[in-house]
């Protein structure tokens, strides 16, 4: 709603443009109609200053280190609920009940095979291809099969396209791992949770059996919980901007996982992993923090800081719990890298370098050993990220689609190329 106006002086004249105000957060001055009063744009390279829609679904306060799904701090989901509660959250605005849980979960553990000629896909591949690439193809495949859900005029449909993604991305996942790894197909099973689902497909394999430690099966569900949703990022964006032109759900989210592979974005806890593994020890941390503090050294510390947190990251510090779960259940005591990582932490929360610039140990310098403790090579470190964004980057679509204001995205430019000239013919030039 707005409550009050913001004054633009410009050639001599004054114009007002409303200020919306938010539930929380800051306010916005609403300039749709600049373009059309002066005849100008705004320039925001990254678009860091500028609403690009309203939302209900998730709050970051990045000063105060706060992140809510519609309302609820991240910290009370990841310790007292499971990751399909969380989904309902995010995809109906309310925690469900008792009724609405067992009906959920039972849709999602429904819809987890995959069309049968959708295995035979996977073989069109290298096998050393990335299983993101892998991932892009796949889902983006999903619009080939599933054509009873791609109206997205039909909020039936949207739901249950929405279903199905969260439902069989996991199974994607595992499949694009065990092609990666030259193991067979692993299908699904309607007994195991979402996580211990996710990581029987994973490790089982048909020669003997393989029990899901509860423990490892917690972890996986925690670290979904916390790549859920992350409100308006480059990935989501990408979604939301894709879906603005009316396409299919599952390109829209195909999308987003390719957006999510830079390596800027989904791919920062690979990163921190690799950075953990070139110091290599711990007497080799202060060579590599005085680089990090030299403005003509390129090297740069991977897992601290965060565009949007300016505060500790609330996801690292249940990340951190994680990681220190897993590693006691598989009885990983002496691991340098962990050593590394747990002195590079203790530096950046007392070194007044690291404090005065607000460079706190994000949610990636912790789930990249995690991750890499549960099994996982580093090249599925995105992929893992991709399966549980997936409900997130589905929230915003169907908010998006559901917005009586919603527009195709069609952002501006500063043009500073060559101005208009006429043709010359190649025998002149």
């Amino acid at each position: 709603m707005a409550n009050s106006t913001a004054k633009l002086e410009l050639g001599g004249e004054n114009r007002e443009y409303e200020i919306l105000e938010g539930t929380v957060g800051p306010d916005v001055i609403n300039i749709s109609s600049l373009y059309k009063d002066t005849g100008m744009f705004t320039y925001d390279p990254g678009f860091t200053s500028t609403a690009s829609c309203e939302s209900k679904i998730t709050y970051i306060d990045g000063d105060e280190g706060t992140l809510l799904h519609r309302g609820y701090p991240i910290e009370q989901l990841a310790d007292h609920g499971d990751f399909l509660e969380v989904c309902y959250l995010l995809l109906y605005g309310e925690l469900p009940t008792k009724a609405q849980k067992e009906d959920f979960d039972y849709r999602v553990t429904r819809h987890t095979m995959l069309h049968e000629q959708m295995s035979r896909f996977f073989t069109g591949f290298r096998r050393d291809a990335h299983p993101m690439a892998v991932m892009c193809g796949m889902v983006g495949a999903l619009s080939a099969f599933y054509h009873d859900s791609t109206d997205i005029s039909d909020p039936h449909q949207r739901m249950v396209a929405s279903i199905r993604m969260i439902a069989k991305m996991p199974t994607i996942a595992a499949m694009a791992y065990k092609y990666h790894i030259g193991q067979p197909f692993i299908y699904p099973r309607n007994e195991l949770s979402y996580a211990a689902n996710f990581l029987h497909m994973c490790f089982a394999v048909p020669c003997e059996e393989y029990h899901v430690n509860p423990v490892l099966a917690r972890a996986m569900d925690r670290i979904f919980i916390l790549h859920a949703d992350h409100e308006q990022n480059a990935s989501t964006s990408t979604v939301r901007l894709a879906g603005s032109s009316g396409a299919n759900p599952f390109a829209c989210i195909a999308a987003g996982i390719a957006c999510l592979w830079g390596p800027a974005h989904g791919g920062a806890n690979e990163a921190a992993l690799n950075m953990l593994a070139e110091i290599g020890t711990v007497d080799r941390i202060p060579e590599y923090i005085d680089r990090a503090k030299d403005r003509d050294d390129p090297f740069r510390l991977m897992g601290f800081g965060h565009r949007v947190y300016k505060n500790y990251d609330p996801r690292a510090k249940i990340m951190q719990k994680t990681t220190h779960e897993v590693l006691g259940e598989l009885g990983i005591k002496d691991d340098p890298q962990l050593d590394v990582a747990l002195e590079l932490e203790r530096i950046a929360l007392t070194d007044e370098y690291f404090i005065e610039k607000k460079l706190y140990p994000n949610i990636d310098f912790y789930s990249g050993i995690t991750l890499r403790a549960l099994g996982f090579p580093t090249t599925m470190f995105t992929v893992l990220f991709a399966l549980a964004r997936t409900v997130g980057w589905i929230a915003q679509w169907k908010e998006m689609i559901e917005d009586p204001n919603q527009k195709i995205g069609r952002p501006r430019q500063l043009y500073t190329g060559a101005t208009q000239r006429d043709y010359v013919s190649i025998a002149n030039r």
